[in-house]
């Protein structure tokens, strides 16, 4: 499967654009702010139906405008092709169509057309809160189990019931049992599915990781969660006075979290970021080999200003293996035209070339 072409109106700073790509690898080039990574943004939401970088649309609109539309035709293994529309509105209802057919529910779309990116914001990763480690195995999972997207959203609707009933003077607990039960019943296949993926995550991510960093460090990734001690209407039952207290749940998936370490100490806390940045590419070339030997399909990969911090040898031994029989279609971003095509040239001659300026494109 690959992106045969995309056209964008009004999808942050690109007002208007039509463009066909390579079945392997496409580079953008162009100056910082120009544009580069709202096209690979584009695409990301062609697939996911949202930004990559804003869990909300009003960033994507361009300035002044009050509606956006991308279109794109992907082929598909068996030489079809599926042409998929999204159509937003600043006050209005989001359209998805796939052949000019929409689709009931956004979510029938997720997963159908698989993607990995590779951004400088992944350092939140590392950086930031357990909910963008959250965040990074449901968007993983939400692509390859329809059944782990709809109990995620199951578990968030009895979650925000229930703790609308703790902040209540009076908690019905008749009523918290029933949604303790429902809420037990989503949690045990969520967290079933999430340590089945940080096992498969940490053999993949320490496998890359070798590679990229010669062998020189070792690094590991270890899922936390409530679950660990039993089912989640047990933990509910002996925290109910806790939680009552506080009037909200103070344990359950919702607080599940991925420690990274590198040399069994904190990536955090003790890792360069050269060192955090090999990880993340590591975590990323990990997802796609998950996503591709699950789903099937192999994703479109992303790869977004991802020469930044890696030093040559890395980004040359990044490049060889992206490029190989094993991936398929492939997007690079870099400000430097003439690293980027210098670096990519000796891998592959099936490259399509793209530069940007103010949010307009031409094929070099």
């Amino acid at each position: 499967m690959h992106l045969k072409r995309i056209s964008v109106n009004n999808f942050k700073n690109i007002r208007e654009a039509q463009l066909e790509f390579s079945r392997k690898v496409n580079c953008i080039s162009g100056n910082n702010g120009e544009g580069k990574t709202n096209l690979l943004d584009a695409i990301w939401y062609l697939s996911m139906t949202k930004s990559f970088f804003s869990s909300t649309d009003a960033y994507t609109f361009t300035f002044g405008e009050e509606s956006a539309a991308l279109n794109g035709a992907y082929l598909l293994d068996d030489n079809t092709e599926d042409v998929i529309s999204v159509g937003m509105k600043r006050e209005g209802e989001k359209i998805v169509k796939k052949n000019s057919k929409v689709y009931k529910r956004i979510s029938e779309h997720i997963g159908r057309y698989p993607i990995v990116m590779v951004s400088p914001a992944d350092t939140a990763l590392v950086n930031g809160s357990g909910e963008e480690r959250r965040k990074f195995l449901t968007l993983i999972l939400s692509q390859i189990d329809k059944e782990y997207l709809k109990m995620m959203q199951q578990y968030n609707q009895l979650l925000l019931q229930r703790n609308k009933l703790l902040k209540m003077d009076s908690v019905c607990w008749e009523l918290v049992e029933t949604i303790d039960f429902r809420m037990s019943i989503c949690a045990d296949y969520i967290y079933k599915k999430r340590c089945e993926l940080c096992s498969l995550l940490e053999e993949k991510v320490y496998s890359y990781y070798a590679a990229l960093s010669s062998g020189k460090e070792t690094v590991k990734l270890e899922y936390i969660s409530d679950l660990h001690e039993g089912s989640l209407d047990e933990i509910l039952l002996k925290e109910r006075a806790k939680d009552a207290l506080l009037k909200f749940t103070s344990r359950g998936i919702h607080k599940d979290d991925i420690e990274f370490t590198l040399n069994g100490m904190p990536l955090k806390k003790c890792g360069s970021q050269g060192q955090q940045k090999s990880f993340l590419v590591a975590l990323k070339l990990a997802q796609f080999d998950i996503m591709k030997q699950l789903h099937g399909i192999t994703p479109i990969l992303l790869l977004d200003d991802v020469f930044d911090k890696l030093d040559m040898q890395r980004v040359e031994y990044l490049l060889s293996l992206v490029s190989g029989d094993h991936f398929g279609q492939i997007f690079i971003s870099d400000s430097n035209k003439v690293r980027m095509a210098s670096i990519v040239e000796r891998f592959t001659d099936e490259c399509v070339s793209f530069e940007v300026s103010q949010g307009e494109y031409r094929q070099l």
